[in-house]
């Protein structure tokens, strides 16, 4: 053994390429992950020792190796993921499957699309429908996020011009238009909207939080879900500088901490999908502007349409999976093959020591998975004899084979960029938008997946799989798919070992975290239906509004009563869905949606829900619908939406 760990073989420490495929790191670099220089097309090359369990690859290919520098992750540790990558390519998946095909936008059409997606399409095509919202959204952004669109636009005009386009793309300071009366005013605006005023920012850039008791220095460990991270991360960049721990330890990860918010913390899943479409929106320009701040730019690519199996368990898209368990189970948010592997894993005991890093027999595991494809959906599978090495493969093969990854085509790259970012703390928080931007089977289907690995990682004194032994194994299964596999090298391949490995950690370490939607995004919308509703009411027609005000004289009479009532200690509950017309809850600093929720089931003893299927819901006002957080404080919720109305019914998620 001691004599295979002394060879010595050429391994890559930086690569420089023309191409867009994916970014390159070199092995001094690996933990930070950043970009090298894209030129000559050639490697550069050093000697470094090669791990010993990959020396003499059976398979003929040249042998994975790596550096000595392991910022983040144990030596031993990834071992396992040159071997994943070993056993990945002598399976030689579905190799009849046709390849995603990449294509990295062309000048300006990023821009294009970017807008688009952000819904300001009338910033470039005066004949969009969504004016009137464009503007709405607009008056609601930031600091950064402003500046974010700005620059985007800029670089559409830029790139029509040089192509002697005619084109309707406003001057970026008709967009933000200020007079210098106004400049001051509005800069106050600005950091209002952000959830952070100038006096806050002066004092974050001393490093202090605004809240903080004793005036102790803001650690990475706190994370502020109240205010733009753009707007942090600026903060930041102009000389705050927080203590950060560098232990990159399984059980020594940052202990994020997230200060208790009184209103609520809101989760995907809680919202209506009117008020979730404002939310991608908006988490696209904050993402932009987070990585726009830090100084890095984004190329993101877009699938070109290729011939995909329409039917079948594997090397079909994710879309045509649910589309099929829809038709038999409605509802269905996550693939049912993805749902039984997982659950059979679990059933044969998650003490097994190396699950999902021990393979099964590769012919074995072929021949299930023909039996699968033909037997799934009738309920003829044997499942009792699928052995649970076999089945933790093919929930392997089943990620990497789909024929568009996981994390989408469209955000791979900003994915793998994020370790680009100079904090953990930031990281954590590009993750977080990024998860957020997900298509929702995406978003759910690796929700699901994350829940799974951290089930594995609880019996890790049984089975031997920590944290990082579980993000090793699984990081080549999500990042090297099939359309990605074919168009980078095995040194390529190397060089992204210990970045997708670390992006992995983190999405299991802090998927509570992740999949929350931020309270300063949930603000920006809140005032953009304000202002909606502020705008439809003052452009109805007279006729309409006649009608409108004989409606609104009856509504304000109700919100009076309501309002006399909560100024009265009292708040009214409805629950239609079970019967109940209104319940009256006392109204105190204490009361949380738990305490409605408990006091409801007290009073109807003969309902058959779990209480786990019920939820207070905040309906009205300033959002379409939220389902409550159980430690919601009921009165400050109160505040921020006076004329909210209260729904008790079966949780929707």
């Amino acid at each position: 053994m001691s004599g295979q760990q002394d060879e010595q073989s050429v391994v890559l420490t930086a690569y420089i390429s023309n191409s867009e495929a994916l970014p390159a790191v070199s092995c001094k670099e690996q933990a930070g992950f950043s970009g090298p220089s894209r030129k000559t097309g050639q490697y550069n090359v050093q000697k470094c020792r090669a791990p010993a369990a990959v020396q003499g690859s059976s398979s003929g290919r040249v042998p994975y190796q790596r550096c000595s520098s392991q910022d983040s992750l144990d030596e031993h540790a990834m071992v396992d993921y040159y071997k994943e990558l070993e056993i990945i390519q002598r399976s030689g998946d579905a190799e009849h499957q046709e390849e995603v095909q990449l294509k990295v936008a062309d000048e300006g059409e990023q821009e294009e699309a970017w807008l688009m997606e952000a819904g300001l399409a009338t910033l470039f095509d005066e004949s969009a429908s969504d004016g009137e919202d464009s503007i709405v959204l607009l008056s609601t952004l930031t600091r950064t996020q402003a500046a974010a669109v700005e620059r985007r636009v800029e670089t559409l005009k830029q790139t029509l011009r040089k192509r002697n386009k005619p084109y309707s793309v406003p001057d970026v300071r008709e967009i933000f238009k200020t007079s210098p009366s106004e400049s001051k005013e509005n800069e106050v605006e600005s950091t209002e909207r952000s959830g952070i005023s100038n006096e806050e920012v002066k004092t974050l850039g001393n490093g202090v939080r605004p809240d903080s008791q004793g005036g102790g220095a803001e650690t990475e460990t706190d994370i502020n879900l109240e205010v733009s991270f753009s707007e942090q991360a600026l903060v930041y960049k102009e000389g705050m500088k927080v203590s950060e721990p560098r232990s990159e330890a399984d059980d020594k990860l940052p202990d994020f901490k997230v200060s208790q918010d009184k209103t609520g913390r809101t989760r995907v899943g809680d919202l209506s999908p009117e008020d979730m479409k404002k939310v991608r929106r908006l988490v696209l320009i904050e993402m932009s502007a987070l990585f726009d701040t830090c100084g890095i730019e984004l190329k993101a690519h877009k699938a070109l349409k290729i011939k995909v199996r329409e039917s079948g368990l594997f090397g079909v898209p994710l879309s045509t999976l649910l589309e099929q368990d829809q038709r038999r189970i409605p509802g269905t948010k996550v693939p049912l093959i993805l749902q039984h592997l997982i659950s059979h894993i679990e059933e044969q005991s998650l003490d097994t020591e190396g699950v999902l890093r021990i393979p099964g027999a590769a012919t074995r595991v072929k021949a299930v998975c023909q039996e699968l494809e033909h037997t799934f959906y009738d309920g003829m599978f044997p499942w009792e004899s699928l052995k649970q090495h076999d089945a933790a493969s093919i929930l392997k093969l089943l990620i990497r084979e789909l024929p568009y990854p996981l994390l989408t085509v469209e955000y791979f790259n900003a994915f793998i960029s994020v370790l680009k970012l100079p904090t953990k703390k930031q990281q954590l928080q590009a993750l977080n938008l990024l998860v957020l931007l997900l298509p929702e089977p995406n978003r759910d289907t690796l929700k699901a997946v994350m829940e799974f690995f951290q089930r594995v990682i609880d019996h890790k004194d049984k089975n031997k799989m920590t944290l990082n032994n579980v993000a090793v194994v699984m990081a080549p299964n999500i990042f090297m798919c099939k359309g990605f596999r074919s168009k980078i090298s095995e040194q390529q391949e190397f060089a992204m070992a210990t970045g997708t490995t670390n992006i992995v950690r983190l999405l299991i370490r802090y998927q509570n975290l992740l999949w929350t939607i931020p309270k300063f995004i949930l603000n920006q919308v809140r005032k953009q239906n304000t202002e909606n509703q502020r705008k439809m009411n003052r452009d109805r027609a007279v006729k309409k509004l006649l009608k409108k005000m004989a409606y609104d004289r009856e509504r304000n009479s109700d919100k009076q009563e309501k309002n006399t009532e909560a100024e009265g200690g009292f708040i009214r509950v409805q629950a239609p869905q079970f019967s109940m017309v209104s319940m009256a809850v006392q109204l105190t600093e204490d009361l949380k949606a738990s305490d409605v929720l408990t006091r409801f089931l007290s009073q109807e003893r003969s309902l058959s829900v779990k209480r786990e299927d019920l939820c207070l819901y905040e309906m009205g006002g300033n959002i379409k619908e939220r389902c409550l957080d159980e430690e919601t404080y009921i009165k400050a919720l109160l505040e921020l939406n006076p004329t909210a109305e209260w729904l008790i019914k079966s949780a929707q998620h």
